[in-house]
Formats: structure tokens, C-alpha cells, sequence
């Protein structure tokens, strides 16, 4: 992996190992503190609330509802992409019942430790955390069911390798249910090199047609991704706080606040592997 890549790997790691220590309602896209109902707003039923020790709450650091998106079954064996507290691997293991399983794969250490105490507060037995990349899934080749993930895709400097691996690790007419940001159009060049605007779910996400031609690259079909909110400038303002704070001296914030306006949108990633 490059020098870079590995740059952006520690700074997301260091972000949400901090995340984990706090294990607060901070949201995906802002560190602890950040106003809530923004880009990390993630629509969780009170049915689902209730089955989740507060710990995982805390940690909820998403864009959307995988589980609600995926259609889980019971019987089915699902992955988590980046699965951090354990949230959407607790919810899935749920709904797919003592016949099915739930895997979560994340790179951090602290996450990791934090979900298998969430995972024992809640008393679930059929889900597993994994310490590993997205780029490199621990697991054999057609074992999965469902691939999930929530608001993590964006944060991998090597999007193929992640969207090869996923399609890699389903089984046959397994499926790929995703939420994560899209872009509407792209960045500017200054903007994508900005550590602390990868960090925020921002600088590295995709175009979604970029986005929807690399799954099909990686052999998916029925690829659709479906906004499910734009967010305008006076959203990104504030976010502002956190932005300005990891900018570079000279970086102009307003610039950056006017680019982001209208360009940043939550989605849900839909595709499947052919039969």
C-alpha cells in the first residue's frame, strides 16, 4: 500500500479510536461533539434501540440503516464492512436468527474490543468481530449472504480493492446493501488531499456514477444507488468546526463550505453477485 494510503488508514484509524474511547453520539462524519441529525443521522427504529446495550448507541457512527436496506433473512450470513461498535452486526444477527451469522470487519483495535463487549452486554452468540481491512476480508471466498456496510466505503483510499473483495467473499446471488456518501460531482484536487476531510466522510467518496461503475467493474448487477439526502451548505457549515480545525493554515474554509454545498448526499449502494 502506498505511502499515502497508509497516511489516510492511521488518520481514520486515529479518528475513530477516539470514537471508541468515547463511545459518545458522535456521528460518522464529526468528531465527538458534533451536532447531531446531520450527515451521521442514522434512522434506527426504538424496536432497535432496545436490544443494544447504550455502548453501541454511543459508537453509532454511520449514514443510514443497512439492516433496513438489506432485507435480512433469517438463515443468512452477513458481513459488516467497517462495523465499529457493532451496531448494524448486532441488529443483523437479530434478524437473521440463530440459523444465520453476522460478521464484523474492522481495522481498529479499539473498535473491535468495544463491539465484542457490546456484543456480550447484549447477549447475542451468532456474530463474530473481526480485526482486519476492507481491502483484505478474513474470510473464504462465497461464504456471505448479505454485505453490508455503513458510511466506511468511503473512507478506504482503494475503493476497487474493496467492492473485488465484496463481490469476492458473496456467495452466488448474494447481495451488496449499502449507505455511505456520495458525491453529486467531484472535488476538487486541494479538497481530496485533505486528511482531515477523509476522516470526515467527505474528500474520499465517490461520484456515484464513478461509485456505480466500479461495482460493475467487480462483476455486480442491478447496481442503483438511491440518495436519501443532499446536503447544502448551511448543512455543511455545521460541520464547520471540525473541517476548519483540520485544515491546513492558507486553506480557505468558505471555499471549501461552497464546494461541499449541494455535492455531498447520504445514499443506499444497492447490487448483486449473478447466479
Amino acid at each position: 500500500m502506498t505511502t499515502e494510503a497508509d497516511a489516510i488508514h492511521a488518520a481514520v484509524r486515529d479518528r475513530y479510536a477516539e470514537a471508541a474511547r468515547a463511545a459518545t453520539g458522535s456521528t460518522c462524519c464529526g468528531p465527538t461533539g458534533t451536532a447531531p441529525g446531520l450527515v451521521g443521522s442514522t434512522p434506527y427504529a426504538s424496536s432497535d434501540a432496545e436490544v443494544l446495550p447504550s455502548a453501541a448507541l454511543g459508537a453509532s457512527l454511520g449514514c443510514g440503516n443497512p439492516t433496513m436496506l438489506a432485507n435480512l433473512r433469517p438463515g443468512d450470513v452477513v458481513l459488516d464492512l467497517g462495523s465499529g461498535g457493532g451496531i448494524d452486526v448486532l441488529l443483523s444477527a437479530h434478524r437473521v436468527g440463530p440459523t444465520g451469522m453476522a460478521y464484523g470487519l474492522d481495522m481498529t483495535p479499539e473498535m473491535v474490543q468495544l463491539a465484542e463487549k457490546n456484543q456480550v452486554e447484549a447477549g447475542v452468540t451468532n456474530a463474530e468481530f473481526l480485526l482486519g481491512t476492507i481491502e483484505d476480508v478474513p474470510l473464504p471466498e462465497a461464504t456471505v449472504d448479505v454485505v453490508i456496510s455503513n458510511c466506511v466505503v468511503n473512507l478506504s483510499p482503494d475503493k476497487d480493492a474493496v467492492v473485488r473483495e465484496a463481490f469476492r467473499v458473496l456467495k452466488p446471488g448474494g447481495r451488496l446493501a449499502i449507505s455511505d456518501i456520495v458525491l453529486r460531482r467531484g472535488l476538487s484536487e486541494a479538497t481530496q488531499q485533505l486528511i482531515g476531510l477523509w476522516t470526515s466522510c467527505v474528500a474520499g467518496a465517490l461520484v456515484a456514477g464513478s461509485y456505480e461503475e466500479k461495482l460493475r467493474a467487480a462483476g455486480f448487477e442491478d447496481v442503483s444507488i438511491e440518495p436519501t439526502r443532499v446536503y447544502e451548505e448551511s448543512d455543511i457549515v455545521a460541520l464547520a468546526g471540525d473541517l476548519v480545525a483540520d485544515l491546513p493554515e492558507g486553506t480557505d474554509p468558505e471555499g471549501i463550505i461552497a464546494e461541499l454545498g449541494g455535492t455531498v448526499m447520504s445514499a443506499f449502494v444497492r447490487g448483486r453477485k449473478p447466479e
